[in-house]
Protein backbone atom coordinates (compact mmCIF):
# COMPACT_ATOMS: atom_id res chain seq x y z
CA UNK A 1 0.00 0.00 0.00
CA UNK A 2 2.79 2.29 1.12
CA UNK A 3 4.22 1.72 -2.81
CA UNK A 4 0.60 3.02 -4.53
CA UNK A 5 1.71 5.87 -2.34
CA UNK A 6 4.56 6.62 -3.52
CA UNK A 7 3.46 5.76 -7.13
CA UNK A 8 0.62 7.58 -7.26
CA UNK A 9 -1.85 4.71 -7.16
CA UNK A 10 -5.52 5.02 -6.27
CA UNK A 11 -6.42 3.64 -2.94
CA UNK A 12 -10.00 2.93 -2.60
CA UNK A 13 -12.38 5.20 -1.01
CA UNK A 14 -12.33 5.57 2.94
CA UNK A 15 -15.81 6.17 4.77
CA UNK A 16 -15.98 7.91 7.87
CA UNK A 17 -18.27 8.92 10.31
CA UNK A 18 -18.59 12.83 12.04
CA UNK A 19 -19.40 12.18 15.37
CA UNK A 20 -21.06 14.49 17.64
CA UNK A 21 -18.02 15.69 18.77
CA UNK A 22 -16.36 16.45 15.77
CA UNK A 23 -14.18 13.81 15.66
CA UNK A 24 -14.02 11.25 13.40
CA UNK A 25 -14.87 6.89 13.06
CA UNK A 26 -13.66 4.61 10.90
CA UNK A 27 -16.37 3.35 9.20
CA UNK A 28 -14.29 1.40 6.21
CA UNK A 29 -9.85 1.95 5.86
CA UNK A 30 -8.88 1.28 8.90
CA UNK A 31 -5.98 -0.97 8.18
CA UNK A 32 -4.84 1.87 5.28
CA UNK A 33 -4.88 4.40 7.94
CA UNK A 34 -2.47 2.71 10.00
CA UNK A 35 -0.45 1.82 7.78
CA UNK A 36 0.27 5.19 6.73
CA UNK A 37 0.41 6.37 10.36
CA UNK A 38 3.04 3.63 11.41
CA UNK A 39 5.07 4.32 7.92
CA UNK A 40 5.15 7.85 9.66
CA UNK A 41 6.60 6.83 12.64
CA UNK A 42 8.98 4.80 10.89
CA UNK A 43 7.56 1.01 12.26
CA UNK A 44 8.81 -0.25 8.87
CA UNK A 45 10.37 0.75 5.46
CA UNK A 46 9.61 -0.21 2.07
CA UNK A 47 11.68 -0.28 -1.22
CA UNK A 48 11.35 3.96 -2.41
CA UNK A 49 13.04 3.94 -5.75
CA UNK A 50 15.02 1.09 -5.59
CA UNK A 51 16.77 1.47 -1.65
CA UNK A 52 14.98 0.54 1.27
CA UNK A 53 13.70 3.31 3.52
CA UNK A 54 11.67 4.73 7.01
CA UNK A 55 10.00 7.90 6.85
CA UNK A 56 12.83 9.28 9.15
CA UNK A 57 15.31 8.95 5.85
CA UNK A 58 13.48 9.74 2.98
CA UNK A 59 14.84 13.05 1.03
CA UNK A 60 12.58 15.89 0.82
CA UNK A 61 10.85 15.54 -2.47
CA UNK A 62 10.23 11.51 -1.13
CA UNK A 63 8.57 12.84 1.49
CA UNK A 64 6.70 15.26 -0.28
CA UNK A 65 5.22 13.01 -2.41
CA UNK A 66 4.01 10.64 0.34
CA UNK A 67 2.51 13.89 2.71
CA UNK A 68 1.26 15.59 -0.57
CA UNK A 69 -0.80 12.02 -1.51
CA UNK A 70 -4.27 12.76 -1.64
CA UNK A 71 -6.62 10.06 0.48
CA UNK A 72 -10.54 9.62 -1.12
CA UNK A 73 -12.30 9.72 1.89
CA UNK A 74 -16.75 9.97 2.19
CA UNK A 75 -17.75 11.71 5.71
CA UNK A 76 -21.11 10.42 6.52
CA UNK A 77 -21.81 14.14 8.25
CA UNK A 78 -26.22 13.53 8.32
CA UNK A 79 -29.08 11.79 9.17
CA UNK A 80 -31.08 10.34 11.58
CA UNK A 81 -29.42 6.41 13.19
CA UNK A 82 -31.90 4.53 11.28
CA UNK A 83 -31.12 6.82 7.84
CA UNK A 84 -27.51 6.07 8.34
CA UNK A 85 -27.47 2.61 9.16
CA UNK A 86 -29.86 1.99 5.80
CA UNK A 87 -26.95 3.96 3.68
CA UNK A 88 -24.06 1.70 5.00
CA UNK A 89 -25.60 -1.22 4.22
CA UNK A 90 -26.06 -0.81 0.34
CA UNK A 91 -23.20 1.63 -0.27
CA UNK A 92 -20.10 -0.59 -1.62
CA UNK A 93 -17.40 -0.54 0.06
CA UNK A 94 -14.32 -2.53 -1.26
CA UNK A 95 -12.75 -4.72 0.19
CA UNK A 96 -14.28 -7.15 3.25
CA UNK A 97 -17.54 -6.54 3.76
CA UNK A 98 -18.30 -5.17 6.49
CA UNK A 99 -20.57 -6.86 9.40
CA UNK A 100 -23.58 -5.27 11.13
CA UNK A 101 -21.65 -4.92 14.30
CA UNK A 102 -19.30 -3.04 12.35
CA UNK A 103 -22.05 -1.01 10.49
CA UNK A 104 -24.20 -0.27 14.35
CA UNK A 105 -20.37 0.86 15.70
CA UNK A 106 -19.88 3.49 13.49
CA UNK A 107 -23.67 4.71 13.73
CA UNK A 108 -23.94 4.78 17.70
CA UNK A 109 -20.27 6.09 18.07
CA UNK A 110 -19.28 8.20 21.37
CA UNK A 111 -17.33 6.65 24.67
CA UNK A 112 -19.73 4.36 25.18
CA UNK A 113 -18.85 1.91 22.15
CA UNK A 114 -15.23 3.33 22.45
CA UNK A 115 -15.03 1.18 25.49
CA UNK A 116 -17.05 -1.35 24.85
CA UNK A 117 -14.78 -2.50 21.53
CA UNK A 118 -11.91 -1.89 24.04
CA UNK A 119 -13.13 -4.93 26.47
CA UNK A 120 -14.86 -6.90 23.77
CA UNK A 121 -13.43 -6.12 20.21
CA UNK A 122 -9.60 -6.30 20.32
CA UNK A 123 -7.75 -9.15 19.20
CA UNK A 124 -6.59 -9.78 22.77
CA UNK A 125 -9.19 -8.06 24.45
CA UNK A 126 -10.37 -9.04 27.81
CA UNK A 127 -13.97 -10.43 26.70
CA UNK A 128 -11.52 -13.10 24.97
CA UNK A 129 -9.01 -14.05 27.89
CA UNK A 130 -11.98 -14.69 30.15
CA UNK A 131 -14.60 -16.57 28.19
CA UNK A 132 -13.12 -17.70 25.13
CA UNK A 133 -13.91 -21.43 25.41
CA UNK A 134 -17.72 -20.46 25.59
CA UNK A 135 -17.43 -17.60 22.86
CA UNK A 136 -17.95 -18.10 18.99
CA UNK A 137 -16.69 -15.90 15.97
CA UNK A 138 -13.97 -13.53 16.34
CA UNK A 139 -13.53 -10.31 18.73
CA UNK A 140 -11.86 -8.08 15.84
CA UNK A 141 -14.96 -8.76 13.89
CA UNK A 142 -17.17 -7.85 16.09
CA UNK A 143 -18.60 -11.18 17.29
CA UNK A 144 -18.18 -10.64 20.97
CA UNK A 145 -19.90 -7.70 21.40
CA UNK A 146 -22.44 -8.68 19.26
CA UNK A 147 -23.51 -11.27 21.19
CA UNK A 148 -23.17 -9.37 24.44
CA UNK A 149 -25.55 -6.83 23.33
CA UNK A 150 -27.90 -9.49 21.86
CA UNK A 151 -28.16 -11.38 25.00
CA UNK A 152 -28.21 -8.22 27.03
CA UNK A 153 -30.55 -6.56 24.87
CA UNK A 154 -33.04 -9.64 24.21
CA UNK A 155 -31.87 -9.53 20.60
CA UNK A 156 -32.89 -5.72 20.31
CA UNK A 157 -29.34 -4.49 19.42
CA UNK A 158 -30.25 -1.30 17.41
CA UNK A 159 -32.22 0.04 19.56
CA UNK A 160 -30.13 -1.06 22.87
CA UNK A 161 -27.27 1.04 21.48
CA UNK A 162 -29.21 4.45 21.05
CA UNK A 163 -30.49 3.98 24.56
CA UNK A 164 -26.74 3.74 25.77
CA UNK A 165 -24.87 5.96 23.60
CA UNK A 166 -24.21 8.69 25.52
CA UNK A 167 -22.93 6.38 28.67
CA UNK A 168 -19.49 7.26 29.32
CA UNK A 169 -18.06 3.53 29.91
CA UNK A 170 -19.66 0.25 29.10
CA UNK A 171 -19.23 -0.95 32.69
CA UNK A 172 -22.61 -2.57 32.81
CA UNK A 173 -22.24 -5.04 29.79
CA UNK A 174 -18.64 -6.07 31.08
CA UNK A 175 -20.41 -6.72 34.23
CA UNK A 176 -23.30 -8.67 32.76
CA UNK A 177 -20.82 -10.63 30.98
CA UNK A 178 -18.93 -11.97 33.68
CA UNK A 179 -21.74 -12.50 35.61
CA UNK A 180 -23.32 -14.64 32.82
CA UNK A 181 -19.19 -16.72 32.81
CA UNK A 182 -19.71 -17.18 36.44
CA UNK A 183 -23.04 -18.79 36.65
CA UNK A 184 -21.90 -20.74 33.48
CA UNK A 185 -18.75 -22.14 35.73
CA UNK A 186 -20.66 -22.34 38.52
CA UNK A 187 -23.73 -24.33 36.86
CA UNK A 188 -21.46 -26.64 34.52
CA UNK A 189 -18.55 -27.66 36.33
CA UNK A 190 -17.25 -30.01 34.00
CA UNK A 191 -16.23 -28.43 30.25
CA UNK A 192 -16.47 -29.60 27.23
CA UNK A 193 -15.95 -28.33 23.70
CA UNK A 194 -20.28 -28.02 23.45
CA UNK A 195 -19.93 -25.52 25.40
CA UNK A 196 -18.53 -22.80 22.90
CA UNK A 197 -20.73 -20.52 20.99
CA UNK A 198 -23.76 -21.83 23.38
CA UNK A 199 -26.09 -18.75 24.00
CA UNK A 200 -25.57 -19.07 27.64
CA UNK A 201 -26.32 -14.88 28.23
CA UNK A 202 -29.82 -15.59 27.12
CA UNK A 203 -29.95 -19.04 29.36
CA UNK A 204 -28.67 -16.67 32.19
CA UNK A 205 -31.76 -14.64 31.75
CA UNK A 206 -34.44 -16.90 31.96
CA UNK A 207 -33.03 -19.40 34.22
CA UNK A 208 -30.13 -18.02 36.26
CA UNK A 209 -32.42 -17.21 39.29
CA UNK A 210 -33.38 -20.32 39.69
CA UNK A 211 -31.35 -23.27 41.60
CA UNK A 212 -29.95 -26.03 40.22
CA UNK A 213 -27.99 -28.60 41.60
CA UNK A 214 -24.17 -28.81 39.40
CA UNK A 215 -23.60 -32.55 40.30
CA UNK A 216 -27.80 -33.23 38.58
CA UNK A 217 -26.57 -31.37 35.73
CA UNK A 218 -23.25 -33.04 34.75
CA UNK A 219 -24.91 -36.40 35.19
CA UNK A 220 -27.92 -35.42 32.97
CA UNK A 221 -25.12 -33.62 30.54
CA UNK A 222 -23.05 -36.77 30.91
CA UNK A 223 -25.66 -39.20 29.61
CA UNK A 224 -26.88 -36.86 26.72
CA UNK A 225 -23.73 -36.90 25.73
CA UNK A 226 -23.78 -40.49 25.05
CA UNK A 227 -27.00 -41.18 23.89
CA UNK A 228 -26.96 -41.44 19.96
CA UNK A 229 -30.56 -40.54 19.45
CA UNK A 230 -29.57 -36.52 20.93
CA UNK A 231 -28.00 -35.69 17.55
CA UNK A 232 -27.58 -31.76 18.44
CA UNK A 233 -25.50 -32.06 21.13
CA UNK A 234 -25.01 -28.21 21.89
CA UNK A 235 -28.48 -28.22 22.84
CA UNK A 236 -28.28 -30.39 25.44
CA UNK A 237 -27.04 -27.10 28.28
CA UNK A 238 -30.49 -26.01 26.82
CA UNK A 239 -32.39 -29.23 27.79
CA UNK A 240 -31.40 -29.52 31.05
CA UNK A 241 -32.57 -26.50 31.89
CA UNK A 242 -35.51 -26.00 29.92
CA UNK A 243 -36.76 -29.72 29.10
CA UNK A 244 -37.86 -28.64 25.60
CA UNK A 245 -36.79 -31.80 23.42
CA UNK A 246 -36.81 -29.89 20.38
CA UNK A 247 -33.43 -28.44 21.39
CA UNK A 248 -31.85 -31.75 21.40
CA UNK A 249 -32.78 -32.81 17.59
CA UNK A 250 -33.70 -36.55 18.08
CA UNK A 251 -32.94 -38.70 16.10
CA UNK A 252 -35.73 -39.44 13.92
CA UNK A 253 -37.03 -42.58 12.62
CA UNK A 254 -35.50 -43.60 9.36
CA UNK A 255 -37.87 -44.41 6.51
CA UNK A 256 -37.42 -48.02 6.49
CA UNK A 257 -38.60 -48.42 10.39
CA UNK A 258 -41.71 -46.27 9.43
CA UNK A 259 -42.46 -48.79 6.74
CA UNK A 260 -41.69 -51.94 8.53
CA UNK A 261 -44.22 -50.13 11.01
CA UNK A 262 -46.68 -49.07 8.63
CA UNK A 263 -47.02 -52.76 7.64
CA UNK A 264 -46.62 -54.21 10.66
CA UNK A 265 -49.79 -51.94 11.82
CA UNK A 266 -51.53 -52.85 8.43
CA UNK A 267 -52.21 -49.46 7.85
CA UNK A 268 -54.04 -48.60 11.24
CA UNK A 269 -53.50 -46.09 13.27
CA UNK A 270 -52.68 -48.21 17.03
CA UNK A 271 -54.33 -45.06 18.85
CA UNK A 272 -57.91 -44.06 16.84
CA UNK A 273 -58.26 -47.75 14.75
CA UNK A 274 -58.89 -46.20 11.34
CA UNK A 275 -56.42 -47.16 8.33
CA UNK A 276 -54.67 -44.39 6.62
CA UNK A 277 -52.03 -44.33 3.69
CA UNK A 278 -48.46 -44.22 5.07
CA UNK A 279 -48.15 -40.45 3.67
CA UNK A 280 -51.36 -39.51 6.05
CA UNK A 281 -49.53 -41.02 9.35
CA UNK A 282 -46.31 -39.93 11.46
CA UNK A 283 -43.82 -41.70 13.39
CA UNK A 284 -43.95 -42.00 17.39
CA UNK A 285 -41.71 -43.78 19.99
CA UNK A 286 -43.89 -46.60 21.63
CA UNK A 287 -41.66 -46.21 24.23
CA UNK A 288 -40.79 -42.18 24.86
CA UNK A 289 -37.54 -40.79 24.30
CA UNK A 290 -37.86 -38.79 28.01
CA UNK A 291 -38.43 -42.50 29.48
CA UNK A 292 -35.54 -44.56 28.04
CA UNK A 293 -37.06 -45.17 24.56
CA UNK A 294 -34.95 -45.37 21.78
CA UNK A 295 -34.72 -44.74 17.98
CA UNK A 296 -34.83 -48.20 16.49
CA UNK A 297 -37.81 -50.33 14.38
CA UNK A 298 -39.10 -52.09 17.53
CA UNK A 299 -39.69 -48.69 19.21
CA UNK A 300 -41.32 -47.23 16.49
CA UNK A 301 -45.23 -47.00 15.74
CA UNK A 302 -47.24 -45.25 12.88
CA UNK A 303 -49.98 -42.74 14.69
CA UNK A 304 -52.26 -40.62 12.16
CA UNK A 305 -51.59 -36.80 12.38
CA UNK A 306 -54.40 -36.42 14.33
CA UNK A 307 -53.48 -38.53 17.23
CA UNK A 308 -49.74 -38.02 17.22
CA UNK A 309 -50.82 -34.55 17.98
CA UNK A 310 -52.34 -35.03 20.61
CA UNK A 311 -50.30 -37.50 22.11
CA UNK A 312 -48.76 -37.79 25.74
CA UNK A 313 -46.16 -39.49 27.36
CA UNK A 314 -48.22 -41.62 29.45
Amino acid sequence: MINSIFKNFPLNVMYWVENEKGTYELLDGQQRTLSICMYYKNTFFVSVDGSLKGFSNLTDDQRKRFLDYELQIYICKEGTSTERLDWFKIINIAGETLTNQELRNAIYTGAWITDAKRLFSKRYCLAKRKGEQYMSGSPIRQDYLETVLDWISDGQIESYMADNQHKENADREWQFYLEVLGWVQRSFTTYRREMKGVAWGRLYKKYGKDYHSATDLEQKVARLMIDDDVTNKKGIYDYVLSHDERKLNIRAFTAKMKRAAYERQEGFCVKCGKHFEIEEMQADHIKPWSKGGTTTAENCQMLCQPCNATKSNN
